[in-house]
Order: C-alpha cells, then structure tokens, then sequence
C-alpha cells in the first residue's frame, strides 16, 4: 500500500520550524558526503517558456530514496485555477526500493524552499533584522515570509508584486497570517531601501532591483530564477555580496544569477564563498561584521526534498494522516 499526502495533509503536518530543522540537517548531511545526489535533469521549455526537472535523491542516514516530478510554466499565472509549479515526489524505501509514498510536490517544494531560506536567514543575517522586503506574491513567498519570520524578530514587511490588486491582497492575508505589518510597495527601490532582509521568488527572468539601493549589512535569499540565462540580481548586487549557495556545482550550471555576471566578467568562480551546509558544520564562518551584504543562492537541490519528505513521511505515520491506495 502506498500513503498518499495531498497539500491539505502536508500543510496539516509540517510547521516552518519543522522543516528547518529538516532541511538544516540534509544540508550537514550534504557537507558530510552522506548524501548520494546526482545533477537533476531538466529540460528548458521555449514555447511556451517552462522547466520541467527530474530530481533523485538518498541517503541513509536521512533514510529514503525521493524522486520528485516538477515544472514550472509562467505563463500559468494568468490562467483560471492553473498554477505556475506543479509536481509530485515519490519517496522509496531506502533498503528495498519499494514505494512508500506519494506526496503533493508543490507544497513539499514551498516548504523545502523556504525551510532552505529560513536555514541560511539563520547563519547570515543579522540577527536584529526586523524589517523585510520582498519581490513575488505567490505560494512560494507566503511560504518564504513565514520562514523567515520563524528566525528573525521581524516586526515590518514590504512587499512588491507586477499585479498591484495580487499584492495588495497578499499583504493583508500575509499580514494577519503573521501578525506584522504588511505594506504593498509602489516601486522595487521602496521595497529594498532599508530593509534588513531582501527576499526575491519572482519569475522575473531580469534584475528586479538595483543593487546600489542595498544598505550595508543587508541579507538576500535568491531563490526564485534557476535559468542560466534568467536573473533576479544585478551584477552590483552580486559584485558587492559575499555568496553563500546551496551547491556550487548545480549554480555554476543553472543560476543565471552568477553565471552572468561570470560570464561578463564581474566576477569569477572565486568569488563564490561557500555552500551553506559547510557553514552548518562550522568549516566556514556565516556573517562575521554587521556590515557585510551576504546573498543566499538556492537553485535547489534534492537534499531538500528528502529531508521535508521523510519529515512529513515520519509525521503522518505517527499521527495517521493521509489515505492508502493499491497501485
């Protein structure tokens, strides 16, 4: 019999608080070489514009084997009841192969997201930062705020999406969600002026912001392109932070956020500091003055969904949530 968790069941099991833990812990098991996670593959849509990735992932000492099944189509946005992502994950016996379950891959890929900003918000910001600015209004910023503000004392958002009602609607369902004040910001440069975390999870495939407008000590989360030729951040911005990833190998191959400004010459592979897991361990220092610009670049990486999968795996056997089919 194979459990099956749809998104009511996951969002149900997994708290932020949770899925950090989780995901924390798949980063150090990373770092660790205890983790046996091979490229994904993905196939880059033209027409209309869309990903499409395949991602296995497994590890022992996490346990499982996970697969999952994701794309995302912009486009998709402005459809009826069409999400942008859609996806599921697979997740197999770690001794036998068998399929254990099968779970809402979306939801998994929100939590698992944001679960991997909230780690990095951890080791890299400030830790008085009150005040956040955020780019994109959909599932996966609800998602990134709550992480977020599960880390840091945050008493003020700002928020900036393309569709004005969206993002008007999104700070006031955000805003009693959280408990904080919540304002829709006319332009990007209200959004980042003085705000102590930056997050950006739109589908912009160019710079949403300038990154003169960055104030010293800021701390980004990149999390929303995994195009090599699509980015979120500016060559200034990537100039003037230190670069925290979530794998070396998968950004130099898929984040347009650092290979264009490599490949204009900006900078150079060097100029990457290192991958987060490696500061969990304490190998390498986090944020080490109040006045760095530190920038967490996730393309995302299947350590993520194993460790969220066999969190809300574990969870719902425990309190027997979910329903069983015979494939």
């Amino acid at each position: 019999m194979v459990l099956v968790l749809n998104k009511k069941d996951l969002l149900s099991l997994l708290t932020p608080s949770d899925s950090i833990s989780a995901v924390e812990d798949g980063y150090a098991k990373l770092a660790l070489r205890k983790v046996m996670m091979p490229q994904r593959t993905i196939m880059h849509i033209e027409d209309p514009l869309g990903f499409f990735g395949v991602m296995p992932v497994t590890s022992k000492d996490i346990g499982g084997i996970a697969i999952k099944i994701i794309s995302t189509f912009p486009s998709n946005s402005l459809k009826v009841n069409l999400p942008p992502t859609m996806g599921f994950i697979a997740l197999h016996d770690v001794s036998t192969g068998q399929l254990l379950a099968l779970m809402d891959g979306v939801s998994l890929t929100a939590f698992r997201t944001s679960a991997a900003s909230g780690v990095a918000t951890k080791y890299l910001s400030r830790a008085n930062s009150e005040v956040v600015g955020i780019f994109g209004t959909g599932v996966q910023a609800r998602a990134q705020l709550e992480a977020v503000c599960s880390v840091r004392p945050i008493k003020h958002i700002k928020t900036y999406g393309t569709q004005i009602a969206k993002a008007k609607e999104f700070s006031k369902d955000m805003s009693n969600i959280l408990g904080v004040d919540i304002t829709p910001c006319n332009d990007p440069k209200e959004t980042v002026t003085e705000s102590d975390i930056v997050i950006t999870c739109s589908t912009s495939t160019t710079p949403v912001f300038d990154g003169r407008w960055l104030s010293v000590g800021t701390h980004i989360n990149g999390i929303g392109s995994h195009r090599p030729e699509a980015r979120e951040l500016d060559s200034i911005t990537i100039k003037r932070s230190k670069i925290v990833v979530d794998s070396v190998e998968a950004c130099l191959k898929e984040a347009g956020d650092i290979i264009i400004p490599i490949n204009e010459g900006a900078i150079t592979q060097d100029h990457l500091y290192t991958e987060l897991g490696e500061i969990i361990l304490g190998n390498k220092a986090g944020r080490i003055n109040d006045d760095e610009i530190t920038l967490f670049k996730s393309v995302g990486v299947a350590v993520q969904d194993l460790a969220i999968t066999m969190k809300a795996y574990n969870l719902a056997k425990e309190r027997g949530v979910g329903n069983t089919i015979e494939l």
